[in-house]
């Protein structure tokens, strides 16, 4: 192989080292200190404690490969010596080069764990790792924090689950190697991965139908926003240490939820704990400053009782509801593993996006929310399985025509980016409603779980996808476009639950599709008519449930 090969090469492998660390660092773990920097070669003969990034004399000292230097290689030197009067073009081989034996020159001033711990060129697949390792802790931890918040209560699993994962941001802070660091990021992972899903439950729970779009839309463009100011704070913290304690070392008063936050009152009375149950509807009743007649609630909670028993159920019938549900838990875990897919595989053409990876990173957090308050015009109106096919076929077309497009049309490449995020960010929105209104309280959460838990592996598959490309340029592009194509028209076959009562057992989630719409509320949603609901749900505060 001839050196000009051997350098093409080398600048293949830097290409692909390159996209695949951006795939892994989709997530929050990039801007915390673990993404590769801008750097090229410490050339000793030219470099002194005072140079800087670009210099005059790069253009015979470090090959420029794709519209950036090598950052791991230079070319070869003429000469043994080490004296700045050899810094001119005659002292260096141009036709070969060798990799970097003296250290680097980065661009910027922040401080990753790359620099920390030596990780560069041949070891950044170790960064790649901690993406991977990231998808591991959440494939174990999500059902296991779903089996607990399933068992013991949502609140619970909020405070405990959100303080043990800010302990562990905080001791990976204090990492002293990269083993230490991996392995607290796994940690963190398995405690902390189900939080989302968890709040996100604890919201549509305690809304009725007609609320719970605008309550889960609320918490997520709030997840948008915190998002988008992770961008900012690590503009402003650039030494990955002290953002991981800013961000953690505050999450641990999520201990407080514990007094201060509600119980889902339908988990409560899923549960048979009554009294705590009618608790919190007394306090809801105050603090909105509404009447709550006491045979109302005793009205309440004798359909819950006579619900419970006709349903014949375990405080957890786990297993019963896998044999129950199992067409529609595998069309549920295929959707969630297309759209983690198809979610990083959209993170590959960010790279199109260029400018300050830190502007994008907000960018890319403002860009969901239109995403996130779309399903509020179309959920309702259109309902649940069309609005979800529908965004996963936009999707879908997005991807399939990126791969018709001419890799230099910046302008239209960013403009399916845009589209195809907004897409998705509107069909996850609705996936997760999906999976949490076609399952009964009681093993919501798990299964809700469970499907986010196969989703993980979408994930970890996702940055694979790349090494395709070597076979058919567009043949990542394809595989996303089919995958959205093929589980947009199975989530046809999902239930309609648009203005439908959360289903209490396994028996009213099977029905879901011979229920009619109903526009009442709320817990107590039981035996009445729609308009009887409808009237209970105006006159109290159970409309917040």
């Amino acid at each position: 192989m001839g050196d000009k090969e051997k350098e093409e090469q080398q600048s293949e492998e830097q290409s692909e080292a390159d996209r695949l660390n951006i795939v892994e660092s989709a997530g929050d773990f990039k801007l915390s200190g673990c993404h590769s920097l801008v750097q090229r070669c410490n050339i000793t003969q030219c470099d002194s404690p005072s140079s800087l990034y670009e210099e005059s004399w790069l253009n015979f000292t470090i090959p420029y490969q794709n519209s950036a230097w090598d950052s791991c290689h230079q070319y070869v030197e003429n000469i043994t010596e080490t004296s700045g009067e050899f810094c001119s073009a005659e002292y260096f081989n141009r036709t070969a080069t060798q990799s970097c034996s003296n250290g680097y020159k980065f661009r910027d001033e922040e401080r990753t764990i790359s620099t920390e711990f030596d990780i560069f060129c041949k070891d950044e697949w170790m960064l790649s790792m901690v993406g991977t390792i990231n998808n591991v802790g959440q494939f174990v931890g999500i059902p296991i924090g779903g089996y607990f918040a399933d068992r013991y209560g949502r609140r619970t699993m909020l405070a405990i689950g959100g303080a043990l994962s800010a302990l562990m941001g905080v001791i990976r802070s204090l990492s002293t190697n990269y083993y230490m660091f991996l392995s607290f990021e796994f940690l963190d992972m398995a405690v902390g991965s189900t939080l989302f899903p968890t709040a996100f439950l604890l919201a549509i729970e305690l809304v009725g139908p007609k609320r719970r779009v605008a309550a889960a839309t609320i918490i997520t463009i709030f997840y948008s926003l915190g998002e988008a100011f992770l961008g900012f704070l690590a503009s402003q913290l650039q030494h990955w240490r002290w953002l991981l304690r800013a961000l953690y070392a505050p999450a641990i008063l999520q201990l407080l939820f514990l007094w201060i936050l509600p119980e889902s009152v339908r988990w409560l009375l899923s549960q048979g704990a009554e009294q705590k149950a009618a608790s919190v509807l007394r306090r809801a009743a105050r603090c909105n400053k509404r009447s709550l007649p006491e045979e109302q609630l005793d009205e309440l909670l004798a359909n819950n009782r006579q619900k419970l028993r006709q349903a014949n159920e375990s405080q957890y019938p786990i297993m019963k509801a896998i044999r129950f549900f199992l067409l529609r838990i595998a069309n549920c875990c295929l959707c969630w593993f297309t759209h983690t897919l198809i979610a990083l595989g959209l993170s590959l053409n960010s790279v199109n996006l260029g400018g300050n990876k830190y502007t994008n990173f907000m960018l890319n957090g403002f860009i969901q929310i239109p995403g996130l308050l779309l399903p509020l015009i179309i959920m309702d109106r259109f309902g649940r399985r069309y609005s979800l096919c529908a965004s996963m076929l936009v999707c879908a077309v997005c991807m399939g025509a990126s791969a018709a497009i001419d890799p230099d049309n910046y302008a239209g490449s960013l403009t399916l980016f845009l589209i195809g995020k907004l897409a998705i960010t509107c069909s996850f929105q609705i996936l997760y409603f999906f999976t949490s209104e076609i399952f009964p309280t009681n093993v919501r959460n798990s299964l809700l779980s469970m499907c986010s838990m196969v989703g993980r592996i979408g994930s970890m598959l996702a940055p694979q996808t790349p090494l395709l490309a070597k076979y058919y340029i567009y043949a990542p592009q394809i595989l996303f476009a089919t995958f959205a194509l093929i589980s947009g028209f199975f989530t046809l076959g999902f239930p309609e639950t648009a203005d439908k009562v959360l289903p209490t057992t396994m028996e009213e989630a099977r029905d879901l599709n011979r229920k009619r719409h109903t526009r009442g509320g709320g817990v107590g949603a039981g035996g009445g008519t729609g308009d009887e609901e409808q009237q209970a749900q105006d006159e109290g505060p159970r409309k917040l449930y």
